[in-house]
């Protein structure tokens, strides 16, 4: 525990560098009944030691699942717990984080003018305080880690589901639990994946991607490095016929789902993954498992939640891949690659001799089976004494792929000890937490949080945008710095810092490009339109963001309605950067600076580059549109972040 309180030393004298949206957006607040969310179960399926990332795109960073053991020391499971604590405390400091300046040293006495208002506020604890508690009361000795098998919708998945929920019970808490019934994707109950390379054995690989498209597939391999539209657009270059083809690429810097969607793009037949060595050096067995589902939850209930199949028609969600998708593994995958003359290396392509040619000949078969599933979401509630509809939620996945250490038994044991900790800080140690604080333990997540998107779409209509944080718990068994948080105030200078990043590159970029179409094909837009809208509307975002911050400056923050006030605008401004002009059936990534799809300020920015260079797939009229849909977004933005309709900024 001493190593504990000096990692939460120096975890609070830094600053969070990024944020997890829990997006209630304009379905929160709206009455779209829509929902998008982003989790690390999601987005984070995996990522290579040395993959880069870029927060603007739907990038992941988080290593695949592997059915092997990881080593957790007391150390590293002290640290986390520790970084944790950092985080809830921002959650718990959500509201009132920016203060006055006070002169402590003044010593006018009071005049008969002097007023006492009384804000209804619990008296603040000390940060010092608030931070010598934490590290007191969590003790890594109640970490319990789970050995057994507990993927979805299993005997174990629902056993560990029910000791959750005894805790919490223990702790003092309200419970209570969501019962859903999903469509799941696992391997072949009788039968089997396979796999053959040119006159080789055959192969029988354990691991599996879930809602792969189902069938067979024969084609020449072509080596893809990882499979990014950077990657894909080289061999493009080089004039190589992508057609039919079966895409060897290596696991790493982004989703399993996104190397499918861009294989797709290019009319690949099908996708093997396998874990390089340079990326994943623990062996040539390692199996790995996931999902290539271009969204969240069930895709089967896009945009409702998963109650009973039986009272809706048959539909699924447009992520979902028309191409085959396996695993392979590390011995297998370095096997391909040397009989195509070559090997990887950590940056680049390595020294490949060639990528593939047409007698390369390799067959995937895959037999996934489609399933129903009953999963179970477990919650507990530590009651706000203030703003008790207001909700700080901490979550963790609980069910993972095959048995050993994985992430979701260490971020349930976390969530545990975190709601011990806290709970006896509240009975005995004066801790008033002015917002609630729901403890979730989610089901479902490696199929890609399909628990805890079934939960929002469920009940959009209660949360609106009542839950003003969330602290994800996911992914710590690799030591990873993934514990971010959306909150305000601090949710206000990272949306104002995005913006701000996004004004400088991409609607700077598209101004340009905007000019050089008109210049190169006259023909498809008129000299009247310019990417000065999108110029002026984030323009006037700025200047409204800048009136908020002088607001809280020069407001008291120890008024609850006050307090109140402020983050509502700026809680509307998260939900507002969904496009509403997009069914998330389509489009399941929403979010105009950090989605993807053609809404977005990057899909608008390859739309030019499509216009400019003539391509069949480019509309001018229905670029024009897009623009100006992202364009009135932004706006959207600026408006609920100024508040009152009085202080609209008319300039636009």
């Amino acid at each position: 525990m001493d190593q504990a309180r000096s990692a939460i030393s120096q975890i609070f004298n830094s600053e969070p560098h990024s944020y997890t949206r829990f997006n209630l957006p304009d379905n929160m607040e709206g009455d779209t009944s829509q929902v998008e969310m982003i989790q690390s179960s999601d987005m984070n399926e995996e990522v290579g030691e040395n993959g880069d990332e870029d927060h603007l795109s739907h990038k992941s960073n988080r290593q695949p699942h592997v059915a092997q053991n990881f080593e957790c020391t007391t150390k590293n499971l002290c640290f986390m717990a520790a970084t944790i604590v950092f985080t809830f405390v921002i959650g718990y400091l959500t509201g009132y984080l920016v203060h006055k300046n006070k002169d402590l040293n003044c010593s006018c006495a009071p005049s008969e003018d002097d007023i006492t208002h009384e804000t209804g506020a619990v008296p603040f604890m000390d940060w010092d305080d608030v931070r010598k508690l934490l590290g007191d009361k969590l003790n890594t000795s109640n970490l319990e880690i789970a050995l057994s098998n507990h993927r979805a919708g299993s005997p174990g998945d629902e056993d560990l589901g029910n000791k959750v929920i005894k805790k919490f019970k223990k702790y003092g808490m309200k419970t209570w639990t969501d019962e859903y019934f999903v469509k799941v994707q696992d391997p072949p109950a009788s039968g089997y994946n396979r796999i053959v390379f040119k006159n080789d054995s055959e192969e029988r690989p354990t691991g599996f991607l879930s809602y792969s498209a189902s069938g067979t597939a024969r084609g020449a391999v072509l080596y893809a490095h990882y499979g990014q539209e950077d990657d894909f657009q080289q061999l493009k270059d080089m004039n190589i016929n992508m057609n039919n083809r079966v895409m060897l690429v290596r696991a790493g810097r982004i989703s399993f789902a996104e190397k499918v969607a861009n294989a797709a793009k290019v009319n690949a037949s099908a996708v093997l993954i396998y874990p390089d060595p340079i990326d994943y050096p623990i062996g040539n067995d390692t199996s790995l498992f996931g999902h290539v589902h271009m969204g969240s939850g069930d895709p089967y209930t896009p945009g409702f939640s998963s109650f009973n199949y039986t009272q809706f028609p048959p539909v699924q969600s447009s992520g979902l891949p028309h191409i085959l998708a396996q695993t392979i593994t590390t011995g297998m995958g370095t096997k391909i690659l040397r009989q195509l003359g070559g090997r990887t290396q950590p940056n680049g392509w390595g020294s490949i001799n060639k990528l593939g040619d047409e007698s390369d000949v390799i067959t995937v078969e895959v037999n996934n089976v489609l399933t129903e599933k009953r999963i179970n979401n477990v919650f507990g509630v530590i009651k706000g004494f203030v703003d008790a509809d207001r909700y700080v939620v901490i979550g963790a996945q609980r069910d993972a792929w095959g048995p050993g250490f994985a992430a979701s038994t260490v971020g349930t044991s976390v969530l545990i000890e975190l709601a011990r900790s806290i709970s006896d800080m509240v009975e005995n140690d004066g801790f008033k937490p002015r917002r609630s604080i729901v403890f979730a333990s989610w089901s479902a997540g490696e199929y890609g949080s399909v628990g805890a998107t079934e939960w929002l779409e469920g009940y959009l209509s209660s949360l609106s945008m009542k839950a003003v944080a969330y602290i994800n718990l996911d992914g710590i068994v690799t030591g990873q710095d993934g514990f971010k948080v959306a909150a305000s105030p601090l949710l206000h200078s990272l949306i104002q810092n995005t913006l701000k990043e996004v004004t400088s590159h991409l609607i700077s970029s598209i101004n340009g490009k905007v000019k050089a179409v008109q210049r190169l094909q006259p023909q498809l837009l008129p000299k009247t339109l310019t990417g000065q809208w999108l110029v002026m509307a984030s323009g006037s975002y700025n200047r409204v963001s800048s009136i908020l911050t002088a607001d809280i400056q020069n407001s008291d923050l120890e008024n609850t309605e006050m307090c109140r006030m402020i983050n509502d605008r700026i809680m509307t401004v998260e939900r507002n950067f969904l496009s509403p002009y997009v069914s998330p059936i389509d489009s399941p990534f929403r979010h105009i600076l950090l989605g993807s799809g053609p809404h977005t300020l990057k899909g608008l920015s390859s739309h030019l580059d499509a216009l400019k260079s003539a391509s069949p797939e480019a509309n001018a009229e229905l670029f024009r549109n897009q623009l100006a849909q992202a364009t009135w977004t932004i706006q959207a933005c600026a408006n609920s972040l100024a508040g009152d309709i009085w202080s609209l900024d008319n300039e636009f």
